[in-house]
């Protein structure tokens, strides 16, 4: 079993095993301490046709236990991330009398980690949650570091709060039952991860590539890698003060990339995307250091290698306009994170009336 201590406002630990689902329910009475508690599994149709039937691994381990289960199930998929769906949840709790004493377990991807551990942190001011990921995006990074919320008409993530998990269990046999569309949208986090902090992990993706989704041990390796990464940044600067913001290496633009899509364009392949403008922009205005084997072609061989798609059918004044809607811009200027050399990234601060000149240098013609 790989473990990972996490210590910020909250100490938890990250749980990597394959077979853990086994064992959830002692891991989970252990980290929130107190037996015989109201237990909410929040999960979506997809998720729950799979893996959460009466008497399938994770029910029955969470029975056995000791808990008082619950389930709440909702529909998948971006749409449903919003605070109507939030609003629903904390309904729920206070029709089924939750308590401040009894938690949550969001058991799924992103996008029920980041509903799930709202609802949490908004629920009677506050109460326990556990993230269980069920796909290599979640696994790697939302799941990890405390950041929930939810979409509204104006772009991703705008509502929300910072509250930690208590534990993030991973079973990596639950990407067993993933598509490779979503299994890339995980890997364009765990790059992204190599270029911030890890260059061993770009080393790694190169060498194995697509074929590392046959092998789970190195994915369990890469994730480890990924959210140590995650864990260092955090501990430095849990809110986003400061230099959590290399985080978003690749997203800004990406936001707006699924905004302009109406979510059709997922959120692994526009942060691929997103990473590829800002490395060809960096290198061109001169950023990046210009060596041999330097940041931009490494950003083309790994999105080669996982053949992301590159050409964009939005304009540098559409993606300008989605970006400046995003939760990095301040009044005057756009937070950019790029890569300055594999295993380092810095921030610049990009003038509004200058971003749409930055993307278009970036983009592939």
């Amino acid at each position: 079993m790989l473990k990972i201590n996490v210590n910020v406002s909250t100490e938890y630990t990250v749980f990597i095993e394959n077979g853990i689902l086994k064992s959830a329910g002692k891991l989970i009475s252990e980290a929130l301490g107190t037996a015989n508690l109201k237990l909410c599994l929040v999960t979506d149709t997809t998720v729950d046709k799979l893996y959460c039937t009466e008497d399938s691994t994770i029910m029955t381990s969470l029975k056995d236990a000791g808990f008082d289960l619950y389930k709440y199930v909702f529909p998948g998929g971006e749409k449903s991330k919003t605070i109507e769906t939030v609003s629903a949840i904390t309904d729920y709790l206070c029709e089924k009398h939750f308590t401040r004493n009894d938690a949550l377990v969001a058991f799924g991807g992103g996008i029920t980690g980041d509903i799930t551990g709202f609802a949490a942190s908004i629920y009677m001011r506050g109460i326990p949650f556990i993230q269980m990921p069920t796909t290599l995006l979640a696994a790697s990074d939302s799941s990890v570091g405390g950041k929930t919320g939810v979409n509204n008409s104006y772009g991703k993530n705008l509502v929300g709060a910072f509250h930690q998990p208590e534990a993030v269990i991973f079973d990596p046999e639950l990407l067993n039952t993933l598509s490779r569309e979503l299994l890339l949208d995980g890997m364009a986090e765990i790059i992204k991860s190599g270029f911030i902090g890890d260059p061993s992990i770009l080393r790694d993706a190169l060498e194995q590539g697509a074929g590392v989704f046959e092998d789970k041990d190195s994915l369990a390796s890469l994730v480890a890698k990924a959210v140590t990464v995650k864990r260092d940044i955090v501990r430095e600067d849990e809110f986003e003060g400061g230099k959590r913001k290399l985080l978003n290496l690749g997203h800004t633009i990406a936001h707006g990339i699924e905004s302009l899509s109406n979510f059709r364009i997922s959120h692994g392949n526009a942060v691929a995307m997103g990473m590829g403008i800002v490395s060809r922009a960096a290198e061109k205005k001169g950023w990046s250091p210009h060596f041999e084997n330097g940041v931009c072609p490494l950003t083309h061989k790994l999105l080669e290698e996982f053949e992301y798609p590159q050409n964009i059918d939005f304009t540098p004044a559409q993606l300008a306009e989605a970006a400046l809607h995003d939760k990095k811009a301040h009044k005057d200027s756009v937070s950019i994170v790029y890569p300055y050399t594999p295993g380092d990234c810095r921030i610049k601060e990009v003038r509004n009336e200058d971003l749409e000149e930055f993307i278009a240098s970036g983009l592939c013609i």
